[in-house]
Protein backbone atom coordinates (compact mmCIF):
# COMPACT_ATOMS: atom_id res chain seq x y z
CA UNK A 1 0.00 0.00 0.00
CA UNK A 2 0.72 3.38 -0.67
CA UNK A 3 0.16 6.79 0.77
CA UNK A 4 -0.30 9.04 -1.76
CA UNK A 5 -2.45 12.28 0.03
CA UNK A 6 -2.45 12.90 3.81
CA UNK A 7 -4.21 15.94 5.47
CA UNK A 8 -4.81 16.92 8.87
CA UNK A 9 -8.80 17.00 9.23
CA UNK A 10 -9.37 17.65 13.32
CA UNK A 11 -8.78 16.96 16.72
CA UNK A 12 -12.25 15.57 18.32
CA UNK A 13 -12.51 15.70 21.76
CA UNK A 14 -16.47 14.72 22.26
CA UNK A 15 -18.41 12.32 20.28
CA UNK A 16 -20.54 14.93 18.46
CA UNK A 17 -17.31 16.18 16.45
CA UNK A 18 -16.18 12.50 15.31
CA UNK A 19 -16.10 12.23 11.54
CA UNK A 20 -19.70 10.88 9.72
CA UNK A 21 -18.27 9.66 6.79
CA UNK A 22 -18.13 5.80 7.91
CA UNK A 23 -14.87 6.09 6.38
CA UNK A 24 -12.89 2.71 8.09
CA UNK A 25 -10.13 4.30 11.08
CA UNK A 26 -6.80 2.57 12.28
CA UNK A 27 -5.72 4.02 15.87
CA UNK A 28 -2.30 4.66 17.55
CA UNK A 29 -1.69 4.61 20.58
CA UNK A 30 1.01 4.63 23.21
CA UNK A 31 2.99 5.93 25.79
CA UNK A 32 3.85 9.49 25.95
CA UNK A 33 7.54 9.99 24.41
CA UNK A 34 7.51 6.30 22.74
CA UNK A 35 7.07 7.93 19.15
CA UNK A 36 3.87 8.02 17.65
CA UNK A 37 3.69 11.52 15.94
CA UNK A 38 6.66 10.62 14.45
CA UNK A 39 5.54 7.27 13.41
CA UNK A 40 2.29 8.77 12.24
CA UNK A 41 4.58 11.44 9.90
CA UNK A 42 7.19 8.56 8.54
CA UNK A 43 3.91 6.58 7.12
CA UNK A 44 2.12 9.73 5.75
CA UNK A 45 5.79 10.84 4.51
CA UNK A 46 4.98 14.35 5.97
CA UNK A 47 5.00 16.49 9.06
CA UNK A 48 1.60 16.88 9.82
CA UNK A 49 1.29 14.96 13.15
CA UNK A 50 2.74 17.24 16.01
CA UNK A 51 6.10 15.90 17.47
CA UNK A 52 7.48 17.52 20.37
CA UNK A 53 10.55 16.93 22.92
CA UNK A 54 7.79 17.19 25.73
CA UNK A 55 5.64 14.22 26.48
CA UNK A 56 1.91 14.49 26.88
CA UNK A 57 1.06 16.92 24.06
CA UNK A 58 -1.66 15.31 22.15
CA UNK A 59 -4.84 15.76 24.30
CA UNK A 60 -7.23 15.05 21.64
CA UNK A 61 -8.13 12.62 18.77
CA UNK A 62 -6.94 13.68 16.15
CA UNK A 63 -7.75 12.23 12.72
CA UNK A 64 -5.91 12.16 9.93
CA UNK A 65 -7.17 11.54 6.29
CA UNK A 66 -5.39 9.18 3.96
CA UNK A 67 -5.87 8.44 0.44
CA UNK A 68 -9.20 9.95 1.00
CA UNK A 69 -10.22 6.83 2.16
CA UNK A 70 -9.26 6.28 5.54
CA UNK A 71 -8.45 7.87 8.44
CA UNK A 72 -5.59 7.33 10.50
CA UNK A 73 -6.47 8.37 13.99
CA UNK A 74 -3.59 9.88 16.94
CA UNK A 75 -5.05 9.16 20.19
CA UNK A 76 -3.75 10.65 23.56
CA UNK A 77 -0.65 9.54 25.04
CA UNK A 78 -0.61 7.50 28.40
CA UNK A 79 1.81 6.91 31.22
CA UNK A 80 2.92 10.75 31.81
CA UNK A 81 3.26 11.07 35.32
CA UNK A 82 3.47 15.15 35.23
CA UNK A 83 0.37 15.22 33.67
CA UNK A 84 -2.53 16.32 36.38
CA UNK A 85 -4.55 13.31 37.43
CA UNK A 86 -8.15 15.55 36.11
CA UNK A 87 -5.74 15.51 32.68
CA UNK A 88 -5.64 11.93 32.79
CA UNK A 89 -8.92 11.12 33.52
CA UNK A 90 -10.25 13.23 30.62
CA UNK A 91 -8.19 11.39 28.33
CA UNK A 92 -9.48 7.61 29.46
CA UNK A 93 -12.89 8.80 29.20
CA UNK A 94 -12.42 10.20 25.35
CA UNK A 95 -10.03 6.84 24.89
CA UNK A 96 -13.45 5.11 26.64
CA UNK A 97 -15.93 6.54 24.38
CA UNK A 98 -13.82 5.86 21.31
CA UNK A 99 -12.85 2.42 21.36
CA UNK A 100 -16.51 1.81 22.94
CA UNK A 101 -18.35 3.16 20.38
CA UNK A 102 -16.69 3.53 17.33
CA UNK A 103 -17.53 0.68 14.37
CA UNK A 104 -15.24 2.41 11.65
CA UNK A 105 -12.61 1.57 13.92
CA UNK A 106 -10.90 -1.03 12.30
CA UNK A 107 -7.77 -1.85 14.15
CA UNK A 108 -5.39 -0.52 17.12
CA UNK A 109 -1.34 -0.16 16.69
CA UNK A 110 -0.20 -0.34 20.03
CA UNK A 111 2.83 1.69 19.97
CA UNK A 112 6.05 0.60 22.40
CA UNK A 113 9.56 1.33 22.50
CA UNK A 114 11.88 -1.74 21.63
CA UNK A 115 13.77 -0.42 24.58
CA UNK A 116 11.32 -1.51 27.24
CA UNK A 117 9.48 -4.28 25.73
CA UNK A 118 7.93 -5.10 28.61
CA UNK A 119 6.32 -2.43 30.39
CA UNK A 120 3.30 -2.33 32.56
CA UNK A 121 1.66 0.29 31.54
CA UNK A 122 1.51 -1.37 27.61
CA UNK A 123 -0.03 -4.45 28.68
CA UNK A 124 -3.05 -2.14 31.08
CA UNK A 125 -3.53 -0.66 27.69
CA UNK A 126 -3.41 -4.14 26.12
CA UNK A 127 -5.95 -5.34 28.32
CA UNK A 128 -7.75 -2.40 28.36
CA UNK A 129 -8.10 -2.56 24.38
CA UNK A 130 -8.88 -6.13 25.00
CA UNK A 131 -12.39 -5.28 27.55
CA UNK A 132 -13.57 -3.21 24.07
CA UNK A 133 -13.13 -5.76 22.55
CA UNK A 134 -10.73 -4.26 20.09
CA UNK A 135 -8.45 -5.74 17.60
CA UNK A 136 -4.95 -4.39 17.68
CA UNK A 137 -1.40 -4.81 16.31
CA UNK A 138 2.14 -4.71 18.12
CA UNK A 139 4.80 -1.55 16.53
CA UNK A 140 7.77 -1.57 18.26
CA UNK A 141 9.49 1.93 17.79
CA UNK A 142 13.08 3.31 18.24
CA UNK A 143 14.62 -0.25 16.85
CA UNK A 144 17.34 1.66 15.77
CA UNK A 145 18.74 2.24 19.09
CA UNK A 146 19.33 -1.60 19.35
CA UNK A 147 22.11 -4.27 18.13
CA UNK A 148 20.41 -7.03 16.69
CA UNK A 149 21.18 -9.00 19.60
CA UNK A 150 19.11 -6.64 21.72
CA UNK A 151 16.10 -6.53 19.30
CA UNK A 152 16.00 -10.27 19.17
CA UNK A 153 15.83 -10.08 22.94
CA UNK A 154 13.74 -7.11 22.77
CA UNK A 155 11.28 -9.22 20.05
CA UNK A 156 11.24 -12.38 21.96
CA UNK A 157 10.09 -10.56 25.29
CA UNK A 158 7.06 -8.49 24.02
CA UNK A 159 5.70 -11.40 21.63
CA UNK A 160 6.05 -13.07 25.22
CA UNK A 161 4.85 -10.39 27.61
CA UNK A 162 1.28 -9.52 25.39
CA UNK A 163 -1.38 -11.52 23.86
CA UNK A 164 -3.84 -11.88 21.35
CA UNK A 165 -2.20 -9.20 18.86
CA UNK A 166 -3.20 -9.52 15.02
CA UNK A 167 0.75 -8.81 14.26
CA UNK A 168 4.03 -7.33 14.93
CA UNK A 169 5.94 -5.04 13.47
CA UNK A 170 9.36 -3.25 13.85
CA UNK A 171 10.06 0.71 12.97
CA UNK A 172 12.84 3.32 13.50
CA UNK A 173 11.46 6.50 12.26
CA UNK A 174 14.50 8.53 12.54
CA UNK A 175 15.98 5.41 9.88
CA UNK A 176 13.28 5.40 8.27
CA UNK A 177 12.72 1.73 8.25
CA UNK A 178 9.65 -0.67 8.66
CA UNK A 179 7.31 2.02 7.17
CA UNK A 180 6.33 0.03 4.14
CA UNK A 181 6.13 -3.92 5.85
CA UNK A 182 3.64 -1.67 7.92
CA UNK A 183 1.73 -0.23 5.20
CA UNK A 184 1.42 -3.83 3.26
CA UNK A 185 -0.16 -5.32 7.11
CA UNK A 186 -2.86 -2.39 7.18
CA UNK A 187 -4.02 -3.14 4.03
CA UNK A 188 -6.38 -5.88 4.64
CA UNK A 189 -7.67 -4.06 7.61
CA UNK A 190 -9.24 -1.27 5.00
CA UNK A 191 -11.10 -3.67 2.76
CA UNK A 192 -14.55 -2.69 2.56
Amino acid sequence: MRITSAEFVRSVVSPDALPKDGLPEIAFVGRSNVGKSSLLNLLMQRKLARTSATPGKTRELNFFLINRRFYFVDLPGYGYAKVQKSLQAEWKKLLEWYLEARPMLRLVLLIIDARHPQMESDKQMQEFLAFYGRRYALVRTKIDKLSKAELAAAQAASEAFFEGYEFVADVSATKKMGQHELLSKLKPYLEP
